[in-house]
């Protein structure tokens, strides 16, 4: 079974940046289609951003422009590197495996395994 475990979130100001980490185990990054959600308090879980087997990308209009997934199929390691972050990007944000689909998808029942999250607070 895969385990997912975010790392990189934490407190960071406004127009500031952030690399998110999701080392993954039991599973390769590079067959599966991999995502990032985010779920602010009081908000459903949405999607940021997803990469296909093929590494095709996608992203959700609110970050397109100042967010990038990236995969280091050497390393394992799924990435988001998030720039000019605002207040409205704090959210908890998780790394997310599909079993099923190897083509971009956005729902959250897409996706099979989860990791744990990882705070990200963006101060105005």
């Amino acid at each position: 079974q895969a385990q997912l475990v975010e790392s990189g979130g934490g407190l960071v100001r406004t127009g500031g940046s952030l690399r998110l980490s999701c080392a993954t185990s039991g599973r390769t990054v590079s067959t599966q289609t991999m995502g990032w959600f985010r779920q602010a308090p009081g908000k459903e879980r949405e999607f940021v951003s997803a990469i296909s087997r093929g590494g095709v990308t996608a992203y959700a209009d609110s970050v397109k422009g100042r967010f990038t997934i990236s995969r280091d199929n050497a390393k394992n390691i799924l990435e988001l590197q998030m720039n000019s972050l605002t207040p409205e990007d704090t959210a908890v944000y998780y790394c997310a495996e599909s079993t099923r689909y190897i083509s971009i998808v956005r729902m959250t029942t897409d996706y099979d395994y989860w990791g744990q999250g990882t705070q990200v607070t963006v101060s105005s």
